[in-house]
Parts: C-alpha cells; sequence; structure tokens
C-alpha cells in the first residue's frame, strides 16, 4: 500500500479510501449489508494497508458508523486509521436535525462520536453547500468542533468552486480551521471538477478524495451499455439515473475502458481506478465493496502505470455532463 499526505496537512492516507454507505442495515437500502456480512470487508482493508475510512452520519439512518466503529476497535488500534465521517443531510423529521447550522453540527458530531465509539474523528467534512446557513456560522462551528477535540481536520464535499473559495476564505480571514480535503464526484464519464475545482485544489494544496470512483458501478464493466444491471444496486439506484451516468453518450468511454483493460489484461474497474491514480490531484478515491474480490482489484489497480497514449484514448470521447452535487 502507498500512502499520501492528505493536502498539506500532516495526515498519512493510504492511496484507497473504502466507502463505508454499502455496510450498515438493508432496512436502509436493499443493497446494503449488514454487520456481519460487513465486518469482513474492514478487516481484510485493513490487512491489504488501508488506513482510510469513509462514512456518513446519515448513510443507513446512523448504523453504518456503528458498524465501522465495532470493526475498527476489534481489528485495529484506533491511532493506526484515519476516520472521516460527514454532516449535513437528514438525521431526523425536524428542521434543526440537518444543514449547517451550529447547532446541529454540534449534536451531530456527538451523535456521530456516540456511534462510532471513539472520543475524535481524524476528518469531519460537510457533506454538501448549505444555502440556509450563513457560511461563518458553518465555519465558526466547525473551528469550535476542532479546538474541543473532536475532529483532527476538516473537509468539505460536492459543491461550486466559488463557495468552497468562500468557505476557505472566510475560516481564514478570522483565523479558522480551513477545509484539508475534498471530495467532489470525479470519474471517466463524470469530469466536470476538471474545469474549476480540481485546479483551485491543487493550487491551495488541498486533497482530492473522489467518491463514486467508477460511477457507481457504471465503469466497473459489470454491465452492457444501456442495461440496468444484474445487481440489486443498480437496478434500484435511481442516483444513476438522476445523474444521467451511463447513458448513450458515456458508451464510447465505457467501450475505451473495455479495450484498454483487455490488452493490459485487468479488469475496467482497475483501469478507472489506474486513471485517477495517473491524477496527481488525486489523493485517495473512495471505494465501495460489496464483494472481496473488490478491494483485491482495487489495491492492485496501485500498480498499473497508464501511458499517454492510454490515457487519452479512455479520455477522448468524453462528453459533458449536468453538475452533480451543487446546490
Amino acid at each position: 500500500m502507498e500512502y499520501r499526505r492528505l493536502g498539506h496537512s500532516g495526515l498519512k492516507v493510504s492511496r484507497i479510501c473504502l466507502g463505508t454507505m454499502s455496510y450498515g442495515s438493508p432496512a436502509w437500502r436493499e443493497w446494503v449489508l449488514d454487520e456481519e456480512r460487513s465486518r469482513p470487508f474492514i478487516r481484510r482493508a485493513l490487512e491489504l494497508g488501508i488506513n482510510f475510512f469513509d462514512t456518513a452520519d446519515m448513510y443507513s439512518d446512523g448504523a453504518s458508523e456503528e458498524v465501522l466503529g465495532h470493526a475498527l476497535r476489534d481489528f485495529a488500534s484506533r491511532e493506526e486509521v484515519v476516520i472521516a465521517t460527514k454532516v449535513f443531510m437528514p438525521t431526523g423529521e425536524g428542521p434543526n436535525q440537518r444543514g449547517l447550522s451550529r447547532k446541529h453540527i454540534m449534536h451531530a458530531i456527538d451523535a456521530s462520536l456516540s456511534r462510532l465509539g471513539t472520543d475524535y474523528v481524524d476528518l469531519y467534512q460537510i457533506h454538501r453547500w448549505d444555502d440556509d446557513t450563513p457560511i461563518e456560522e458553518t465555519m465558526a462551528a466547525l473551528h469550535h468542533v476542532v479546538k474541543s477535540g473532536k475532529a483532527r481536520y476538516i473537509g468539505a464535499s460536492s459543491m461550486f468552486a466559488w463557495q468552497f473559495a468562500k468557505a476557505q476564505h472566510i475560516a481564514e480571514r478570522h483565523g479558522w480551521t480551513r477545509f484539508v480535503s475534498m471530495q467532489p464526484m470525479y470519474n471517466l464519464i463524470y469530469r466536470e471538477e476538471e474545469r474549476e475545482m480540481l485546479p483551485q485544489c491543487a493550487d491551495q494544496g488541498v486533497g482530492v478524495i473522489p467518491w463514486s470512483p467508477l460511477a457507481r458501478g457504471v465503469l466497473a464493466g459489470t454491465r452492457h451499455p444501456g442495461s440496468e444491471g444484474s445487481t440489486v444496486r443498480a437496478r434500484t439506484d435511481a442516483q444513476i439515473k438522476l445523474w444521467s451516468l451511463g447513458q448513450q453518450m458515456d458508451f464510447p468511454v465505457m467501450g475505451a475502458v473495455q479495450t484498454v483493460a483487455a490488452e493490459r489484461r485487468s479488469t475496467a474497474a482497475q483501469i478507472a481506478l489506474a486513471w485517477l491514480f495517473s491524477k496527481p490531484v488525486v489523493t485517495a478515491p473512495i471505494i465501495g465493496a460489496s464483494k472481496l474480490q473488490h478491494l483485491e482489484q482495487a489495491v492492485a489497480a496501485l500498480d498499473i502505470t497508464l501511458d499517454e497514449a492510454d490515457i487519452e484514448r479512455l479520455e477522448d470521447f468524453y462528453m459533458p455532463h449536468k453538475v452533480v452535487g451543487c446546490r
């Protein structure tokens, strides 16, 4: 396993981050694995050298944090792992049980720590931008979370580049904690972040930890172009259609991935990940795994070096997409 600093921070993370949205409770989404079936993935990730784990308070209504916390306490020491979680999405029906107000952030961090069974998280991330809360209030609250010892660093997720720049400016102006990471959607069929967000992160020394590096499985090569796929998640994941992933305009890119994979005697998923690893701005893609082979293949992708001709073929057919995750 390789390790990199997360942005300009001193925090060292594995080149692969294990996302835990698939672990928790099937009552939340039918494709989610329960705790007994989830634990082997977390244990195997640790065996493979992965020290970076990403969750969120809304995954399985909090059960994902509980499953991750139980497993890490059983399989690792706290100091050797990097735990990241997120706040913003609704965690209840009330108007204050969502968003990035000081009230919700203070309640959410304590609830997350309780579920995770730890005194602190290494990376506390805002899951989205909150139009209903002044960014000054949000950044002040996040600074308080860090100064109180409940989080070591803070990060952000999908938003417009101008919003991210504004948040960083507010924090710097007041002497508050700045974001060390950005978690955008970024993969071979969704590259809109290359226009503004990724150059901004590169310029400012912000670590990039992309979510959905395989476009929710579309780039894994397990479905034929135009089909809905054979897995439960592929058939029931409304976000794939909402975000127009794997539509006809993406077929040439999907085909190029398959071609390069065949030539390299690797899987399509490995080629899609190797492409991300080739980008200097990317610190660690966040992968999901519902089969142990997914973890093994992801780690093996670190040994694949794409040449310029491969990268050109993979990028040649890209078509612009509507922006995802911005408010």
